[in-house]
């Protein structure tokens, strides 16, 4: 005496997907705008030197890049400056770009932050002394140096 009979022939209803293009069409046009896609234009030159030993990060979100080179415009000089995000800045002012950009960061990943630094193979040691001296001020302790990739020479045996 159930009230439920197994295996009625009653038709299944379908599922209009009529309105199906217009959501996804939607979906799309919310995240095309929404959506910031976050360029840094490089204002220096930058030659990276070779090295041979190299270590590919995983997390690219915690990498902040310091470029250090001569400037693409040459009004701004031939010495070489520094660029922090998109602007030409001092050695000085490391120490409150690295507090800035810690705080974009989530609270859990603060610390795991690595910074980056981009230099021309020309640059003189001075003024990469002097960012990575702020970078200590700061306890930015995780540096990497970016360059490009040679294969190993000398005799392996």
């Amino acid at each position: 005496m159930s009230k439920f009979k197994k295996g009625s022939n009653r038709p299944k209803g379908s599922i209009s997907t009529a309105s199906l293009p217009d959501i996804v069409f939607m979906l799309l046009f919310f995240f095309m705008t929404v959506t910031v896609l976050r360029t840094e234009d490089e204002k220096v030159q930058v030659t990276r030197p070779e090295a041979s030993e190299l270590y590919k990060v995983e997390k690219k979100h915690l990498i902040r890049y310091i470029n250090i080179g001569t400037p693409m415009d040459k009004r701004y000089g031939t010495e070489p400056v520094i660029q922090l995000n998109d602007q030409f800045s001092h050695a000085y002012e490391v120490r409150d770009w690295i507090a800035k950009e810690r705080k974009t960061l989530a609270e859990s990943e603060q610390s795991k932050m690595w910074v980056s630094l981009k230099v021309d193979q020309e640059t003189k040691m001075g003024i990469v002394s002097a960012v990575k001296q702020e970078l200590r001020q700061a306890s930015a302790l995780k540096v990497l140096y970016s360059a490009t990739s040679r294969s190993r020479t000398g005799s392996e045996e």
